[in-house]
């Protein structure tokens, strides 16, 4: 069973503060978003393998700890979450990335995939996918649909911010999913948008209305 794991680190919340106020800038939201994704990344692979390896110190040889060839692949949601993967890189730079696109139909209004490039070893690989907002659900229930389709085994999912009602609707469409959020907020406004939220992650990165 999927857990939800919220972060209550000091510094992911500080900088989460600025990333939600209206005032910050489309260069600064960009670097908050870049930084805050690298901390949740470092929570996020606390349960990475180790495996010993022996090495040579200035003093002498010793047995130490390297992460035991896990491979792993980023998966940003077209178009907001491509601000995340950046901050995941730094950390991980050997991690492959992948993509989702998706669209909401406009009369359905349910998440239509248009794009999927992801590394050949599907199978083989551990994926996280990431978008700054988990809203309604449906974007991040399809995105993982799309992995799973093609083999993918183990997946985790992480957002900045979540909406209750989002967390539920992932957990029951995708109960062997972990969810990383950085803030669970009040609740969806009657437009869909989460409530305090930071409007529309997307628009914000890129500058675009």
């Amino acid at each position: 069973m999927g857990k939800v794991y919220v972060f209550d680190h000091p510094l992911i919340q500080h900088k989460l503060t600025y990333i939600r106020d209206v005032k910050t800038g489309t260069k600064e939201f960009r670097e908050l978003v870049d930084e805050v994704a690298s901390l949740m990344a470092f929570e996020a692979t606390r349960d990475l393998p180790l495996q010993d390896v022996e090495i040579e110190t200035p003093v002498c040889k010793t047995t130490s700890k390297v992460i035991a060839g896990k491979k792993l692949g980023i998966v940003p949601i077209l178009r907001a979450g491509i601000g995340m993967v950046d901050g995941f890189l730094k950390l991980m730079p050997a991690a492959k990335v992948g993509h989702v696109g998706l669209y909401r139909d406009p009369e359905t209004l349910q998440p239509v995939e248009y794009y999927v490039k992801l590394p050949n070893d599907v199978e083989e690989r551990d994926f996280i996918v990431v978008d700054p907002m988990l809203a309604t659900g449906g974007s991040a229930v399809e995105a993982i649909n799309s992995l799973k389709k093609r083999g993918a085994k183990n997946i985790k999912f992480m957002c900045l911010i979540a909406s209750p009602e989002g967390v539920e609707i992932v957990k029951e469409a995708h109960p062997d999913v972990d969810i990383y959020i950085a803030a669970l907020d009040e609740k969806l406004n009657d437009h869909g948008y989460i409530v305090p939220g930071l409007g529309d992650a997307g628009d914000r990165l890129f500058g675009t209305k």
